[in-house]
């Protein structure tokens, strides 16, 4: 595990105009300034020593006695997390909501043994490892088998015509990759949880405080040791705005209590998981006109237009009962809103449903392998083994569910549901638009479904 905070400088045009460049923390104490007097800009830079920067913060503002957690809001700290497992990288994106950012994707890298985490920095032992390194067979094993379905049938790959038809080698270049995707998409379910990524976050010192509070008060020692990891580089950059990243026992109780939520649904009497599993509720404000909510997209012509107050005024709940972990992965990165993903498996998905007609399955060892990796997760944490997540395997399905605005949403199902997408959390969202399309029918010709381009 390496945390590295990555810094900021001028551009080129930037430092040609004259235009200042600060320090996060200056710049956290120059906007401070401005709430307490008028004097502007150019008089607040007057203050600053260039010899001596850190100084000047205090001599811009005193942000140490300054209450406000406002202040931290204003100081942009940037991190590159490498090797976390993926357990904990989904951790950080559910606790993180205002973060952008990026993480390794197993869309575009095959994953081995080399990217399975130290059991020891997990807590774990070496039997963890064996059972680990035997689902990574299993993956390579699925890999080989979806490999040569694209090649039998190239047309499940849905690649446009266009594309494949072009001479131009930036096109095939993304030919190549989507028929590559497209068996990474389908094996993927048989990668553990507790295989390595690397995560880049961009936000707030006050979000990295928030969330070393939830990292330093986890049970795990996983958790614990980046929580450490990330204070250190936050000392670099922001030393008078951590003083609060420790551990705190209202995060220790929160976490303690969702597990103790997780492990008496995980010892309850398993019940089958039905086929028809989304979920939407939507609360409209009261007073709309009739024809509000096709009017609200009126001049939406893409996902990045305008969405009317009618739809921003709309909250929404939606979910499944049941989705793998990754494609949970993926929709638990969109910043709006919050979350709500008990650690308590439901199921497991093999991508069965993607097999050709008149196709062989996949083998019959592979699908008891991922249920059983399933029960023994669930056995794990009904005896209240706190590792339990890390036994899992990313087609291990959870309830999952997102609270949000309906432009959010609408922006997120447009996003999700476009050529090049993975197919799995498409026909998810395909699932909660027709939940939409039966309450608000007349929007279904304005929503732009399925628009997105080739990724």
């Amino acid at each position: 595990m390496k945390v590295t905070h990555v810094s900021l400088c001028a551009t080129e045009a930037a430092a040609r105009a004259g235009r200042p460049s600060l320090t996060p923390e200056l710049l956290a104490a120059t906007g401070a300034r401005y709430s307490r007097n008028n004097e502007g800009l150019e008089s607040i830079l007057a203050k600053i020593d260039p010899a001596n920067l850190d100084k000047s913060v205090d001599g811009i503002f005193r942000m140490i006695d300054y209450g406000h957690q406002s202040i931290a809001d204003m100081t942009p700290v940037s991190m590159f997390i490498d090797g976390v497992s993926m357990w904990l990288a989904y951790l950080m994106w559910s606790w993180c909501p205002t973060a952008g950012g990026q993480e390794s994707s197993t869309r575009y890298i095959k994953m081995d043994e080399a990217s399975l985490a130290d059991p020891e920095a997990l807590g774990l032992d070496q039997e963890w490892r064996s059972e680990m390194i035997e689902a990574l067979g299993a993956y390579e094993r699925a890999l080989e088998y979806w490999e040569e379905i694209c090649r039998r049938q190239p047309e499940l790959t849905r690649i446009p015509t266009a594309l494949l038809e072009s001479p131009d080698e930036r096109a095939q270049r993304q030919v190549r990759r989507m028929r590559r995707n497209y068996a990474f998409d389908r094996a993927r379910y048989f990668l553990p949880i507790g295989l390595l990524t690397n995560v880049m976050l961009v936000m707030s010192a006050r979000a990295w405080v928030a969330l070393c509070q939830r990292l330093l008060s986890h049970e795990l020692p996983e958790p614990r040791a980046l929580g450490a990891a990330i204070v250190t580089e936050l000392e670099l950059v922001t030393p008078r705005l951590i003083r609060h990243a420790t551990y705190r026992e209202s995060y220790a109780f929160g976490d303690a209590q969702e597990w103790a939520e997780a492990r008496q649904a995980a010892a309850a009497p398993t019940r089958p998981v039905g086929a028809a599993n989304a979920h939407l509720d939507v609360f409209a404000p009261g007073g709309l006109m009739p024809g509000a909510m096709p009017e609200a997209l009126s001049a939406h012509k893409t996902r990045y237009d305008y969405f009317g107050a009618a739809l921003q005024r709309t909250a929404v709940r939606f979910g499944w009962n049941a989705i793998a972990f990754a494609e949970i992965r993926d929709l638990n990165r969109h910043r709006t809103g919050s979350k709500y993903c008990p650690s308590c498996p439901v199921g497991f998905y093999t991508a069965d449903d993607q097999v050709p007609e008149g196709t062989d399955g996949l083998p019959t060892d592979l699908v008891e392998l991922g249920h059983a990796t399933t029960n023994r997760f669930r056995q794990l944490m009904a005896d209240g083994d706190r590792h339990a997540p890390y036994w899992g395997l990313l087609g291990v399905q959870f309830p999952f569910e997102h609270t949000t605005t309906a432009d959010k949403f609408l922006y997120e199902a447009e996003l999700r549901t476009g050529v090049g997408a993975h197919y799995r959390y498409a026909h998810h969202l395909h699932e909660v638009l027709d939940l939409w399309y039966q309450r608000f029918p007349e929007t279904q010709a304005l929503v732009l479904e399925g628009s997105g381009e080739p990724e």
